[in-house]
């Protein structure tokens, strides 16, 4: 079967991973609504396309924090790449390389920061972080990264615990024996220790080893371990969104961590806008969450985004073909962006405008 659009890989990978396994990256927190209310959100969007508007040729490069990317879609932070192809990161960042984005490298990989740097030496790289008690092991982790040659920090600000995902409950997820938290390990020894899920509930990591007493004053913590950018990702409100900026970090992803942390929150692109007036252009503005085809991006550039990263499709591809199957999703998300623009009468992305693009229209 030709795979077409994005939803094409999704029904591959439902298919031929193991129940567990496609579980896992499908779930949300509790009944699913903001999960699913991501991707509808983007349905009652309509754009308000101008003609005659000369589109032979069509720029879609842009930059992110001076990087120049070939168009705006990167590759979201998302754990354990191995339970999708056997090579996991590795293929991530090999893709992402070939396609000349970004890839967020998430702590909970299985392969190391090392590996993933040598995998696709030359890419565009920011990792992804989550803190953890004790605080020496995510302090190590900074340091690496930076070491290694990843371009950007981001802290994922939406995890204090983890979201109840009623699948993997009901399946007593855990990794199989092969896998590891590759980055962490040797930073909890409880769970190389005990057989039993039950001491290992947190994805492969013992109960309770994130700290929830984050607050905003540990981005200056953060700052005084590294020199690299921080973004910080799970913003959904304009007083945050304030914070965030006040605080000193460089950029923000909207996120709602793809539906599996709170649910009934808001999608993703709905917060957006709120976020994005908050800012005043201080700093750049990212999101995630819904992303399923190129006029998706288009939505969300225009509504003020200055890059979108895609978190599930991007496991789609791998289970499709590993680094050649996640190319393609971001060679269809590419063609259809390309395409959205020029039927849309947009041409260069530094000159839309945004009011006479898109209305919303409930349906």
């Amino acid at each position: 079967m030709a795979m077409v659009c994005l939803s094409d890989f999704e029904a591959y990978a439902k298919k031929y991973l193991p129940k567990i396994a496609w579980d896992y990256f499908a779930a949300g927190a509790d009944d699913c609504t903001t999960r699913d209310e991501n991707i509808l959100a983007y349905k009652r969007i309509r754009f308000r396309p101008r003609m005659l508007r000369d589109v032979s040729v069509v720029d879609i490069r842009t930059k992110i924090l001076g990087s120049e990317i070939s168009f705006p879609v990167g590759i979201a932070p998302t754990g354990f790449h191995q339970l999708a192809w056997p090579d996991g990161e590795k293929s991530t960042a090999r893709a992402a390389r070939a396609m000349n984005t970004c890839y967020i490298a998430s702590t909970y990989s299985t392969c190391t920061l090392e590996e993933i740097s040598a995998a696709a030496p030359g890419g565009l790289r920011w990792f992804q972080l989550y803190i953890h008690r004790p605080r020496a092991a995510s302090q190590q982790l900074v340091q690496r990264a930076e070491a290694l040659g990843f371009q950007g920090l981001v802290l994922t600000a939406d995890l204090p615990y983890t979201g109840k995902r009623r699948d993997d409950v009901r399946n007593g997820f855990r990794l199989p024996a092969h896998m590891k938290v590759k980055n962490l390990e040797g930073a909890f020894e409880v769970c190389k220790m005990s057989p039993s899920f039950h001491d290992c509930s947190e994805y492969g990591l013992p109960p309770n080893s994130l700290d929830p007493s984050v607050t905003w004053n540990d981005i200056y913590w953060l700052r005084s371990l590294t020199r690299l950018p921080i973004i910080i990702k799970g913003i959904l409100t304009r007083e945050d969104a304030e914070l965030a900026v006040r605080h000193g970090v460089q950029g923000i992803i909207v996120s709602n961590h793809g539906g599996r942390q709170l649910d009934e929150g808001p999608a993703t692109i709905d917060a957006l806008v709120e976020v994005v007036e908050a800012v005043r252009g201080r700093v750049e503005v990212y999101v995630d969450g819904g992303i399923r085809k190129g006029s998706d991006v288009l939505k969300a550039l225009a509504l003020g985004a200055k890059c979108v990263f895609i978190g599930r499709p991007a496991l789609w591809g791998l289970a499709y073909k590993g680094e050649e199957g996640l190319q393609d999703v971001l060679r269809i998300l590419q063609d259809e962006f390309r395409l959205s623009m020029a039927l849309a009468g947009k041409y260069f992305v530094c000159k839309w405008v945004l009011q006479m693009f898109l209305h919303a229209s409930p349906i």
